[in-house]
């Protein structure tokens, strides 16, 4: 049986005008890492609301453990963690009142459940008198966690965990939930960076309440159709109006440092073809090479289609 189940959630606001959730449809298996994928706008949020039993939906089904999402709302309640994107916790309580209090909450104590976030709080220790408001973006994240953990939850939602959080701090973040999973922890966690899908067991893609696609990160990649290549060039300021307004191209977008440019047909000069124009066109230091797509640029194509 699966951990998490969706049939055609749906969910409006501003009285049907607007609508966040349309006919959403997923499951996620026991022990999974399951990432909901997209950029704000998209339905995380409302999604994670719907499945913590913190917002009704319009329409549909949703079984969390087991349990109905509207039925059985307090079962729900008592078997899973939650960390909602925004910090939350009482800023003016210490990092150990703030563990003593949702131990409480879950009728349980932090020494008895200590093994469960062991790993997680010796980083935190050293600040367990200061209070939660004054600590970093890293730490706030860590005593979050902390604090979903600490009374055993079998299941973990984690709402955009990462996000305004430095690169060292993330990367340690997803190490902690690669441990977690091996304990068996179900995991459900949100994210617009999309380099953080790779960690995901099952990603789906979302935009404006959709799904675009739902497979493996590895299996979305290897769908991806035609030709990819990176451009770089001298004057990267103007460099995308001339590629767009090339001939040949299909789309063109900036990733990072470089452009990225597909085209209408599959030619093996097209990069030769490419440089040549961009030459003619007075460029200088032109880097043009065909490169493997990741999930960001699946996600782009998607979006055209």
């Amino acid at each position: 049986m699966s951990a998490i189940s969706l049939n055609k959630i749906t969910k409006t606001y501003n009285k049907g005008k607007t609508v966040a959730v349309d006919e959403i449809s997923f499951s996620v298996d026991k022990g999974e890492i399951f990432g909901l994928i997209g950029p704000d706008g998209a339905g995380k949020t409302s999604i994670f609301r719907i499945l913590t039993t913190l917002l009704l939906p319009d329409g549909g089904s949703a079984i969390v453990d087991g349990h109905d999402v509207v039925k059985d709302y307090n079962a729900i309640r008592s078997s899973i963690g939650y960390m909602p994107g925004k910090f939350s916790l009482y800023q003016d309580l210490t990092v150990e009142e703030n563990l003593n209090f949702f131990a409480a909450l879950f009728g349980t104590t932090v020494k008895d459940n200590y093994e469960m976030i062991r790993d997680i709080y010796v980083q935190l220790e050293p600040f367990k008198t200061r209070r939660s408001g004054k600590l970093s973006g890293g730490m706030k994240q860590k005593l979050a966690l902390c604090c979903a953990l600490v009374h055993k939850p079998t299941l973990l939602f984690l709402d955009e965990p990462t996000t305004g959080v430095d690169a060292v701090s993330r990367e340690e973040f997803w190490d902690t939930l690669i441990k977690l999973k091996k304990q068996g922890i179900t995991i459900l966690v949100s994210t617009p960076y999309m380099d953080e899908a790779s960690r995901c067991d099952r990603i789906a893609l979302l935009q404006t309440g959709k799904i675009l696609a739902m497979d493996t990160p590895a299996n979305i990649v290897k769908a991806y159709k035609g030709d990819l290549y990176s451009v770089k060039s001298d004057s990267m300021h103007k460099l995308p109006k001339d590629l767009r307004e090339y001939e040949n191209t299909q789309d063109c977008f900036s990733f990072g440092e470089y452009m990225h440019i597909t085209f209408k047909n599959d030619d093996t000069e097209n990069g030769q073809k490419l440089t040549k124009y961009l030459q003619g066109k007075g460029y200088k230091d032109i880097l043009c090479n065909g490169v493997e797509p990741v999930i960001e640029d699946c996600f782009i194509k998607l979006l055209k289609q």
